[in-house]
This record gives C-alpha cells, sequence and structure tokens, in this order.
C-alpha cells in the first residue's frame, strides 16, 4: 500500500470518530460547563499519554516545543469555539459548518506555505462547499450564535491543519501530539476558572462521555493525524476530514433523532462526490495526460 493511501485512510478513521463526537459532546455539556468539559477532555488525555514522551520531554526540540504551542493554542481556540458553539445548535449542524474548514485550509495554504492546490482539489472543494450549503443554509433553521461559533472554529482549524503540517515535518511527532494535548487542556482550565463555575455531575452519560472524546477522539485521532497528515496534502487532508459532516448527520440521527431532510441528503452526496473526485483527481489527470501524448504520438 502506498504512503499517501495509507495516510490517507488513517485520516479517513479519524474522520469518522470525530463524526460521533458532535453527538457525544452534546449530551456531556448536559453534565458539565463548555469550557470545564474540554479541559477534562484533554487532561485524560494527556495523563494517558505522558507514560510514551516522558522520557524524551527534556529532551524536546526547540522545534517541537514552538510547534507544539502554536498549534496546541489553534487547537484549544477551535475546540472551545466548537463546544460553546453545540450549547446553542443542533449536533448535526455543527458537524457540517465545521465542515467549511475545507474552504479556508487551501486558502491558508496559500499565503502560509505559497503551495497552490492542484485542479482535482479545487474541483473538490467547490463540490463540498455546494454540498454544505445545502446542508446548512436552506434545510436548518436561521443563523445562530452557535453557528458563528463554529463558523469560527471552522477557520481556526483550517489555519491548525496547516500549520500541523509545517510543523509536524520539523519536529517530533510525539511530542507535538503531547503539546497539544497539555496547552489544550491547560488553556481550557483557565478559561473555566476564570469564567465558569466549576461544577460536573458524575453521571454515566459524562464519564462515558470522556472515555470517548479521550481516548479516541483525542489521543488516537490526533496522534494519527500529527503522524500521517506529512504524508499527504493539508487541502486533501482538509477533504478527507470534510466528510466529518455526514457521519456527524448519521450518529445524530441515530442517537438524537436528528433529521436533516432531503436537502441534506442531497447536500451529504455533494460532500462525498467532493472527497471522491479529489482523492481520485491525480489518477484521473495523469491518465488523461497520458492518453493525450499517446494520441500526439
Amino acid at each position: 500500500m502506498k504512503t499517501r493511501t495509507r495516510a490517507e485512510l488513517f485520516l479517513l478513521s479519524c474522520t469518522i470518530i470525530w463524526g460521533g463526537t458532535f453527538v457525544v459532546v452534546k449530551g456531556g455539556l448536559e453534565d458539565s460547563p463548555p469550557f470545564l468539559f474540554v479541559a477534562i477532555r484533554f487532561a485524560v488525555a494527556t495523563l494517558l499519554f505522558l507514560p510514551f514522551v516522558a522520557k524524551g520531554l527534556l529532551t524536546m526540540s526547540k522545534a517541537s516545543l514552538r510547534g507544539g504551542l502554536i498549534v496546541g493554542v489553534l487547537l484549544f481556540l477551535g475546540f472551545l469555539a466548537q463546544t460553546t458553539g453545540l450549547l446553542y445548535t443542533t449536533a448535526s449542524k455543527s458537524g457540517f459548518i465545521t465542515g467549511l474548514l475545507v474552504v479556508f485550509t487551501p486558502i491558508f495554504q496559500i499565503v502560509i506555505e505559497r503551495r497552490l492546490p492542484k485542479i482535482g482539489n479545487v474541483i473538490g472543494i467547490f463540490l463540498v462547499t455546494v454540498g454544505l450549503y445545502f446542508l446548512t443554509s436552506p434545510a436548518g433553521s436561521e443563523f445562530n450564535l452557535g453557528d458563528g461559533l463554529t463558523l469560527a472554529c471552522a477557520m481556526v482549524f483550517g489555519l491548525y491543519i496547516v500549520y500541523l503540517d509545517v510543523y509536524s515535518r520539523k519536529g517530533n511527532t510525539m511530542h507535538l501530539a503531547f503539546m497539544q494535548f497539555a496547552v489544550t487542556g491547560l488553556g481550557a482550565m483557565i478559561v473555566s476558572i476564570a469564567f465558569e463555575e466549576m461544577s460536573v455531575r458524575l453521571t454515566a452519560n459524562f464519564l462515558e462521555a470522556i472515555a470517548y472524546l479521550a481516548l479516541l477522539a483525542t489521543l488516537y485521532t490526533l496522534t494519527v493525524q500529527t503522524k500521517y497528515q506529512k504524508d499527504t496534502t493539508p487541502t486533501r487532508a482538509a477533504i478527507i476530514f470534510s466528510i466529518e459532516p455526514v457521519f456527524a448527520a448519521v450518529f445524530a440521527y441515530f442517537f438524537r433523532q436528528e433529521i436533516i431532510g432531503t436537502v441534506g441528503i442531497i447536500g451529504g452526496i455533494f460532500v462525498v462526490g467532493g472527497l471522491l473526485v479529489s482523492e481520485l483527481s491525480d489518477m484521473i489527470f495523469r491518465r488523461a495526460a497520458a492518453n493525450e501524448e499517446g494520441t500526439s504520438d
């Protein structure tokens, strides 16, 4: 299996897990304020990950430290915006709007890395954008505070993907992953102490939510993303992540009885179509170029 194909399959597994987080977080927020919820999630992930990196922390390179701080702050801001937004919007709608990161990622990629996306990626982005429009505007309720916070989250996550691509090539991926967990957990705890009443109901629902989020949606996914995203492009990674709203809608339907309707289903088809075009673009355009060359000969 090719390195990029393997990496993208791992990234897809992350996307499926993240699709379930919207339902899980929505339920967990019934027992905890949002900032404290994020703090506990990442504190647990940090403690679980610590034994794997403890020996090397004292010798962490400046690149890993600097990169970890930068992507950690971006991750912290993104999760705070997304989690708070879920107080005011539905799980399925939050997933759809978060998917707009596919629009912001190539913009930041052009500005920061001076790397233009390929034509297939551009077509994929267009299809995904159309799909996300169908999934949000016509079929959903009017734009509210939760939607605005989630849109800000999508922008931050787009920037996060690009900077993760930059720093995962320079530093130790394990150290970089650990720094992200620690910075996000610490930042969320500071904000929680400053602005929230720190009270949690230790229900079975809350404990199950923290277990899912800390083990699967944080420890596994961010470690995998940090390790494998460098083996593909930021735009292709964003396209893969853009299918997350479809999984979010499926989980929301089965576990919270949220219905997106016919227009939402059409939007989902566009999202999947955009993913496939982006993923198959290299092969399609390479074959077309080969055929054209063969014809000219």
